[in-house]
């Protein structure tokens, strides 16, 4: 399929022209939830953006960075022209346009989809859920489980506040360019657990830390965070970072707490 508006390499624009996936994407939001507001990050030819405005009205914004996307879609779309913004959703205050909830749904580029779920991390009280297309390998490593070779840093992190489903697997050859690299859908549903208990910015640093040298066993990373004296023992310190769970690495954070020198 041709398109009006060429692909930018430089930012990482590869658009999605299957119909059937770019409504199956939006209907993996809405089947959840379809009261929220939502916002798309990268419409680029905008194939998501003429079902959700079809279905969300007004409630609805799409942030692009592409100065040829956002004039195409304001013109495409009338209805929603006001909500389609020459913004970057990394820098954006999104508090500007939605002072509440917001859901957030995209063909997210490649090159950023780590930052956007950082970000998203960052308004974890405002964000829901997140529909999201990224790299298959990304994608299976957002929602890996524990005591995988895949289980990372990023797989804790999200998985302490977010339940994750990978949906679906999606081929190179419908998108314009074709990546070369599979795709897949996965969504992120809010869990209740609204705070930790343990301290949350020495949990990153733990995390962090034991998979940056994630060969090794925990009693030794963790040296990288605290020091600890060694007759102290507890069962986690034998395991590698990949074996803990998201309650396991709270457990540990607060073990760690409790046991470093001063």
């Amino acid at each position: 399929m041709s398109h009006p508006i060429r692909a930018k390499k430089n930012l990482g624009q590869h658009f999605l022209n299957d119909e059937n996936i770019a409504k199956k994407i939006v209907d993996s939001l809405l089947e959840v939830d379809r009261t929220t507001t939502a916002v798309e990050i990268g419409p680029g030819t905008g194939v998501l953006t003429k079902y959700l405005a079809a279905e969300l009205k007004q409630n609805f914004f799409a942030l692009d960075i592409d100065t040829d996307s956002v004039p195409y879609l304001k013109q495409h779309y009338p209805d929603i022209a006001d909500h389609v913004l020459l913004e970057d959703f990394l820098e954006f205050d999104i508090k500007k346009i939605i002072p509440g909830k917001f859901n957030v749904i995209g063909n997210f580029p490649y090159n950023i989809s780590s930052q956007i779920l950082f970000k998203v991390l960052d308004n974890r009280n405002d964000v829901d859920i997140v529909v999201g297309m990224f790299q298959k390998e990304v994608a299976l490593r957002l929602a890996e489980k524990p005591g995988t070779k895949t289980y990372g840093i990023i797989s804790v992190l999200l998985q302490t506040y977010y339940d994750i489903e990978y949906l679906f697997t999606v081929n190179e050859n419908v998108f314009t360019p074709p990546p070369k690299v599979k795709s897949a859908v996965i969504r992120l549903k809010r869990n209740n657990r609204k705070s930790l208990s343990c301290n949350e910015e020495l949990f990153t640093k733990v995390v962090k830390s034991t998979f940056n040298q994630r060969r090794k066993q925990i009693r030794n990373s963790i040296r990288a965070v605290a020091t600890i004296d060694d007759s102290l023992l507890t069962p986690l310190f034998q395991k590698r970072p990949e074996q803990l769970s998201v309650e396991q690495f709270i457990e540990l954070t607060n073990f760690v707490e409790s046991h470093m020198r001063s």
